[in-house]
């Protein structure tokens, strides 16, 4: 299985599916987000990496987890602001990370890609916590105490982010295949 990804264009193509996709993928993790899970098992992260695969115009795929994030914090019980800055940055990682290796087809590229943004993820929001809760001395020891208590964290993130990743891009690919499969029998 070969992730395919749309090529940005130099024509004025319509907007319309990419911002159809970006509305869809913020209201995915929107309602994710707000509806009972386990704890870090959400489509955020594998969002940003697919819309920044697939749209025509990548840069909007910044947009995806930043806004899904900004949405549904208004709705869930809020953190200190620096907690959720550095929280915003960090769910944008696999977009950013999305762009940069959108040129490299296949699934090998998505699934590195994905397993490297979930543990920048982990480092910085957590850093986060240890910086600023006050739950963890401002110390070595307190770094490390924080890093080894989000552990379970890390593993329930990484499998979400996985699970989504491979739920969006086997998606994509069924109906890519789907439609080629139906002109075929069709002609």
């Amino acid at each position: 299985m070969t992730v395919q990804t749309f090529k940005t264009s130099n024509t004025n193509a319509s907007l319309w599916p990419d911002l159809a996709l970006v509305v869809f993928l913020i209201v995915l993790c929107v309602v994710a987000r707000l509806l009972p899970h386990a704890p870090g098992f959400l489509p955020v992260a594998a969002s940003g990496l697919f819309a920044a695969r697939y749209l025509r115009v990548p840069a909007l795929a910044i947009v995806v987890p930043v806004v899904a994030m900004m949405i549904s914090d208004a709705f869930l019980p809020t953190e200190d602001w620096r907690i959720q800055l550095v929280g915003f940055f960090a769910i944008a990682i696999p977009a950013v990370a999305g762009l940069l290796t959108r040129r490299f087809p296949g699934v090998l590229p998505v699934v590195g890609t994905m397993i490297g943004s979930s543990i920048l993820f982990f480092l910085f929001s957590n850093g986060a916590v240890w910086a600023f809760s006050g739950m963890y001395p401002l110390t070595t020891a307190g770094l490390t105490q924080c890093y080894v208590m989000a552990l379970p964290f890390l593993e329930k993130t990484m499998a979400g982010d996985l699970f989504w990743t491979a739920v969006l891009f086997g998606g994509a690919w069924a109906v890519q295949n789907g439609l080629t499969l139906a002109r075929v029998r069709s002609k």
